[in-house]
């Protein structure tokens, strides 16, 4: 089974779990997820794999139109759900694959992407779906998991991530995210790294981990790699209190050409 089917079975699984997780939902990168954008209230945004809509449901303020879309049905369901819920009006739903958007050519000002892409089987391919609807000085901003750049600890890194999620495809480090960006023909205007530390219990459950993937799991990060345990920064392991690091990228990248930001233009070449 493919891992885009596989992703798709199970967030339908566990798609109420994504809209109430406390990983997706809160943390300050939303914000900066804002802040980065700059976003204007003429704007039209699409939030590619929009899982429980949080990002969706960030930007809405800000913008004139919010389109979301995700692979998975159900999950765009309760993404709905829960935005609605929030008395938000300008957020439309979509189904749509990331690898293969259904929009015309440069239908957007800007395009999101929060914590999705480590399931894609493509990544490149969605980088590039992005930059082709962007219209141009659009911006692409992608948030995601990062691997370290020490080759060892990276496979490391991202085994225990599919451990627990067998359809996590596979992550990047931030060279590789700026090579996709920059081979699209965006210019990357920023990146930064950010560490997300995750309660093992609870990040585990939501996955629906049995008692031996979780044994499983506790054994791997034991037997990891020194530089793997240094990146992933454990605390109280194999304890009810267990805790691990979890790295981020945000990456932004724009496309080239005419820029307008209230009233202000200018050119990106």
């Amino acid at each position: 089974m493919d891992s885009k089917t596989l992703s798709q079975q199970r967030f339908t699984q566990y798609a109420q779990e994504y809209v109430t997780s406390k990983a997706h939902a809160q943390g300050s990168e939303l914000e900066r997820l804002v802040d980065i954008a700059r976003p204007q209230p003429n704007w039209i945004v699409l939030d590619a794999a929009t899982g429980g809509g949080h990002t969706a449901l960030a930007f809405a303020p800000h913008v004139a139109r919010v389109v979301a879309t995700d692979v998975t049905p159900k999950m765009l369901e309760k993404a709905e759900a829960y935005v609605t819920d929030q008395g938000v009006t300008n957020v439309e739903f979509k189904p749509a694959d990331a690898m293969n958007l259904p929009f015309e050519d440069e239908t957007f000002d800007l395009v999101t992407c929060r914590i999705a892409p480590h399931h894609f089987v493509d990544c490149a391919r969605f980088v590039h779906e992005g930059a082709r609807v962007l219209k141009p000085g659009g911006l692409l901003l992608v948030q995601d998991h990062v691997l370290p750049r020490d080759d060892l600890a990276a496979r490391a890194v991202d085994a225990f991530e599919r451990l627990r999620d067998p359809s996590h495809n596979r992550a990047f480090n931030d060279l590789e995210w700026r090579g996709m960006f920059e081979e699209t023909g965006l210019m990357v205007e920023h990146t930064e790294q950010i560490v997300k530390r995750h309660e093992f219990t609870p990040w585990a459950e939501r996955q629906g981990c049995t008692p031996e993937a979780v044994a499983q799991l506790t054994e791997m990060m034991q037997q990891a790699p020194a530089a793997a345990r240094d990146w992933m920064q454990p605390q109280d392991w194999s304890t009810p209190a267990a805790t691990f690091a979890n790295h981020h990228i945000i990456i932004a990248g724009r496309k080239e050409g005419r820029i307008s930001v209230l009233g202000q233009s200018g050119y990106c070449i």
